[in-house]
This record gives structure tokens, C-alpha cells and sequence, in this order.
């Protein structure tokens, strides 16, 4: 089976290609229906593939083995987590292509394949990434993927604001790769091997970190950091959003941002996580900092947000703080956590998206004043939207849920107050919006401060305003809740699930004993207790408007959210420093 690993990548690759090739020539439902097939058979092959996943699988590509210890080859690993995550992606993909079916209006004459092309290499970049079984390829995927999210945020190219969101996305992501690429050659300097596994073996051999292993390490985790829009290098992301498609929001908050999450953690447990790497004590400082400071700033601005998209861009943030968190105590429990939670939340803020563009392509904008009463007349997409936040917040048995419920156990003490807080924040924002877009409840929000951007002006991304809503954009976010329940709900009734993905993720990661996945009483209350206060926060809100919104608190972050690219790299820097300074003592012995 593991001669078939590369296929994740390569299958999608090559299907992007036959779709540029034969573009010009192919009907627009042969190019749609053929990305399908494509992404299908990938995911499929995931699914196959991660059955087999133990022990994990290995493959050479090409045939390349090492020789006499040493490597030239490209390396792929299929455990428990790559395959998962690959799984994921192709699922999301999948989602989004089906979402968007005869969406964009339709494509000039011979570019018929331009955008499923697209889609298809995004998938393949991201596939590449999760398996990558060394650290110069993570970065070649990690590239891939990014350029192509370059140019599907851009997608729109005739307005002006859509090349702007895909700059700066651009500008800041390509910074940050080539800050990888430099710790990337900083290792290889050092160990002369580019392997995960191999390069951590090549530090462990030199003992002691030193200062040029910190620059590797903090060179490393910034693109990695940034790619998962950790404060401060998240703010590209909530500017991308606001300008990118719906199937491509879709893929960036489901599975893109916590591809980032993913490669810290995979980066650490195979090449920093030995004495010759950087001390657990002092990544798990760096990463719950890091983590409660984007929880906190994702939680705020998200509350104080009226643009629809831009709200759940920053629920997005608050979220990659969490999962930061969980895996930050470098724990089996809090490592399942994570990746339960990461299933869940790719789910529910996929189908949160997909409703969000159906309000785009119906009305015309996405502000939650403009809108308000508007949506009456879309009953099932506000209850699909409804069940979205309710699952945001935790509610048990959603996967969220899970996930929220063993990260809190692993995390414990003051961090679980996090956990509830920013889950309760963001919910609540998202069914404050539900309350008054889908019900009228209330009086319109009122009237927006200094730095706030409105949702009104925006295009729909379809030919027209929509009269009549496909079936595929509804049953979409339908069938992606019913997948993040699915999650929760296998937790407490398959048997054998709990311990399998316990295993795997061990297996894969720092090691230790496989943690108990199971629901439990406190953490079921936990998540009732922050579905319950997103319900009161979200009930003020709408009935008494001003009472939890304060404008003028929330400015400096308001001020962060600049649009300047320049801002941004200064921020981007800052957060350098700041994980270099977190982590420093790794260096000094104390």
C-alpha cells in the first residue's frame, strides 16, 4: 500500500493539469464533473490508505533509498495524522467543488478549467503538505499550496479589492516561506540531512541547542505560525476572506489554517523535540502564550465585527489559538484533543461559510446591519446557520465538542476558563448575527466606529442575485454539520474509535501513552455551560445593542486590521521576536 502515497499528491497535480491542457476544449460540466472525480478518488484513496496506516507507511518516491545512511530522495509518510489530514482536505475540497457547481458566472470561451484547475492543485499542495516526510518538500507543498490560495483569493481579478486581499495574503505568506526556507538551511548546514526524523537525530548527535538551532526553530515555526494565523501574523487572513470566493473561505478557515497547527506540531515531534532541539518547557511556553494572546485577540475582534465574513474569519483565529493551546502541553491528551477538534471546527466553519455565500449571492452583501430581517424567507439556511454556531460553541455531541472537552481535561486550570470564554465570544457572535439576519429580532446593530469595515457593496460571485437557492449549496453545509456531529457522536458509540485515533496520534507525535478519548461529565457540562452563554451573549446583543459593544475599547485592535501591507510585516517581525525571546532560554541553560 504505501507505493500508492504519492498518488495523494500527484493524482490531483495531474488532474489540474489535463483541466489546463484540455481547458480550451472541454464543456464547463465535463471540467466541474471531472475535478470531482478526481478529488473523490483522492479522498477515497485517503480513507484506504489511512486503514493501513499501522504501522505507519513510508515510501521513497521514485525509488530513491538512502544509501549508506544517507538520503536524496523525496520521503512521504503515511501515519495516522498525515493521512487524516489529507483525508480532510480532500473531503473539504470535494465539498467546496460540489458547493460551487455552475456557481462563477460563466467562464470566458476555452477557460472552462481555469478554476477547478485550481482547486485541484490547492488540494494537491495541501495533501503534499501533511504527508511530506521531509523538511525541504513540506516547504516545496507549503509553496504550492500558498500560490495557488494566492490566485484563488484573487480569483475576482476585475475588482480591485479582491488583487489587494490576494497581496497581501501573498506578501506576507511568501515573507514567511522564505524565513522557512532559511531555517531549513540552517539545519541542513548543521545535520547535512533534510528528513524530519534524520535532522533530528543529526541535532540530537551535536548536544545542546545553540544559537544557530533557536534561528532554525524560530525561523521554522514563523511560517509555520503564520500559514495558521497565530496573533500577530494573523492579519492577512481576516483581509483574505473578506475577498475571497465562498468555496475558497471554505478551504482556507476548514483546513488550510489548521495545516498550519498541524506542521508546528509535526515539526517539533520529529526535529526539536530531542536534547539537541529546544526543551518541551520552552515550546510549551511559546505555544500557549502564543496561543491565549491569538484566543483572546481572534475572540474580540470577531465579537465586534459586522462584515459576516470577516467575523467568521476571525472565530477562525480565536480557534487556531485554541488548538495552539492543546497542543502546547505537549500531551497525548491534549494532542487528541487538537485533533478532534480540528475535525470538528473544519466541518462547522466550512457549512458556516457556505451559508454566509448563499446571503452574498441573494442580497448582495454580507452586513450583519444591512441584512438585518432580510433573511426571513431562507428558513433552512438559518437553521443550517443556527446549528453552526450552537456547534461553534461546543455543543455536545458535535465533534467541536469533543474535541473542546478533551483539549479542557488536557489543558486544565485557568486555560479551560479560555476555552470556554472564546468559544462561548464566538458563537455568540454567530448567532447574534443569525438572531438578527435570519429572524429580525432586535434593532439593526448600530452604526460602526472609526477602522470598521461594512459588508455592503460586495458582488455576488454568481451571474446574478440568486432567485432561487441551488439544491447543492444547501445540502452542502447540510451534509458537512451532519459530518462534524458524526464526529462526536463516534466518540461515544464506535466501538474501537477512541483508541484508534489515540494510537495514531500518538504514534505520531511526542510520544507517551496513548490518552483515553471518551466524553465525560465535566467536559459535557463544559460544553453546555459555553453553548449556554453564547446564547445569553448572542440574546443581549440583540436586545440591548450597545450594552456588550464597545467601539472605542476594541480600537487599537481595530487600528492592527490596517490593510497596509507594511503593517503587517512589522507585525509579522514583531511575532519573530517575540517566539525567539519565548524560547530563548532554550540557549542560555535556565
Amino acid at each position: 500500500m504505501h507505493h500508492l502515497l504519492p498518488l495523494l499528491a500527484a493524482g490531483p497535480l495531474l488532474g489540474a493539469t489535463l483541466l489546463v491542457a484540455a481547458g480550451r476544449r472541454l464543456p464547463r460540466v465535463v471540467a466541474e464533473s471531472f475535478a470531482c472525480a478526481v478529488c473523490a478518488g483522492t479522498c477515497a484513496l485517503a480513507l484506504v490508505l489511512l486503514l493501513h496506516s499501522s504501522p505507519p507507511l513510508t515510501e521513497w518516491v521514485g525509488g530513491w533509498l538512502p544509501v549508506h545512511g544517507e538520503s536524496v530522495g523525496i520521503l512521504v509518510v503515511g501515519d495516522g495524522p498525515a493521512l487524516g489530514m489529507a483525508a480532510l482536505v480532500s473531503l473539504l475540497t470535494l465539498a467546496a467543488l460540489v458547493y460551487s457547481w455552475h456557481y462563477f458566472e460563466e467562464p470566458p470561451r476555452g477557460h472552462a478549467g481555469s478554476y477547478p484547475a485550481l482547486m485541484l492543485a490547492f488540494q494537491a499542495g495541501m495533501c503534499g503538505f501533511a504527508i511530506a516526510g521531509d523538511l525541504f518538500n513540506m516547504f516545496v507543498f507549503f509553496e504550492l499550496m500558498s500560490v495557488v490560495a494566492y490566485a484563488l483569493t484573487g480569483y475576482r481579478i476585475d475588482e480591485a479589492k479582491a488583487v489587494q486581499g490576494a497581496l497581501t495574503f501573498g506578501v506576507v505568506n511568501s515573507l514567511g516561506a522564505y524565513a522557512m526556507l532559511t531555517g531549513i538551511g540552517l539545519l541542513y548546514a548543521r545535520t547535512g540531512e533534510l528528513a524530519l526524523s534524520r535532522i533530528g537525530r543529526g541535532l540530537d548527535a551535536h548536544g545542546r541547542p545553540d544559537a544557530l538551532v533557536l534561528a532554525a526553530f524560530v525561523l521554522v515555526l514563523t511560517a509555520l505560525l503564520t500559514k495558521a494565523a497565530a496573533a500577530p501574523f494573523h492579519l492577512w487572513l481576516p483581509d483574505a476572506h473578506a475577498v475571497a470566493p465562498t468555496p475558497v473561505c471554505m478551504l482556507l478557515s476548514g483546513v488550510m489554517v489548521e495545516l498550519g497547527a498541524y506542521g508546528v506540531w509535526r515539526v517539533y515531534g520529529t526535529v526539536f523535540a530531542g536534547p539537541g532541539g529546544i526543551p518541551a518547557a520552552d515550546l510549551e511556553r511559546a505555544l500557549v502564550v502564543l496561543g491565549v494572546l491569538t484566543a483572546v485577540v481572534g475572540a474580540v475582534m470577531c465579537w465586534h465585527q459586522r462584515h459576516i465574513k470577516r467575523l467568521l474569519a476571525n472565530s477562525t483565529v480565536a480557534h487556531t489559538g485554541l488548538f495552539l493551546v492543546a497542543l502546547g502541553v505537549l500531551t497525548p491528551e491534549g494532542d487528541d484533543g487538537a485533533a478532534l477538534y480540528i475535525l470538528g471546527h473544519a466541518g462547522v466553519k466550512a457549512a458556516l461559510f457556505a451559508c454566509t455565500g448563499i446571503l452574498l449571492d441573494r442580497y448582495g452583501n454580507v452586513d450583519e446591519r444591512a441584512l438585518h430581517g432580510k433573511g426571513r424567507d431562507l428558513r433552512t439556511v438559518g437553521v443550517l446557520f443556527g446549528v453552526g454556531g450552537l456547534a461553534l460553541a461546543g455543543l455536545p455531541p458535535f465533534g467541536t465538542g469533543i474535541g473542546k472537552a478533551v483539549a479542557e481535561e488536557a489543558v486544565g486550570g485557568p486555560l479551560t476558563v479560555l476555552f470556554v470564554l472564546a468559544s462561548a465570544v464566538t458563537a455568540g457572535a454567530v448567532l447574534r448575527v443569525g438572531a438578527r439576519v435570519f429572524l429580525g429580532l432586535g434593532a439593526p446593530p448600530p452604526q460602526g466606529a472609526a477602522y470598521e469595515t461594512t459588508g455592503t457593496g460586495e458582488e455576488p460571485e454568481t451571474e446574478g442575485r440568486l432567485g432561487r437557492i441551488p439544491v447543492t449549496m444547501t445540502l452542502v453545509p447540510a451534509v458537512l454539520l451532519a459530518g462534524a456531529l458524526a464526529v462526536g457522536v463516534a466518540v461515544g458509540v464506535a466501538p474501537g474509535f477512541p483508541e484508534v485515533l489515540s494510537r495514531a496520534v500518538t504514534a505520531a507525535g511526542t510520544g507517551g501513552t496513548p490518552a483515553a478519548v471518551h466524553w465525560t461529565t465535566a467536559g459535557v457540562l463544559l460544553g453546555c455551560l459555553s453553548t449556554l452563554l453564547a446564547v445569553g451573549l448572542a440574546a443581549l446583543a440583540v436586545i440591548r445593542p450597545g450594552l456588550l459593544v464597545a467601539p472605542d475599547r476594541a480600537l487599537p485592535l481595530r487600528r492592527l486590521q490596517s490593510g497596509h501591507i507594511g503593517d503587517y510585516v512589522a507585525w509579522l517581525l514583531v511575532g519573530a521576536a517575540a517566539l525567539g525571546a519565548l524560547a530563548l532560554p532554550a540557549v542560555l541553560g535556565g
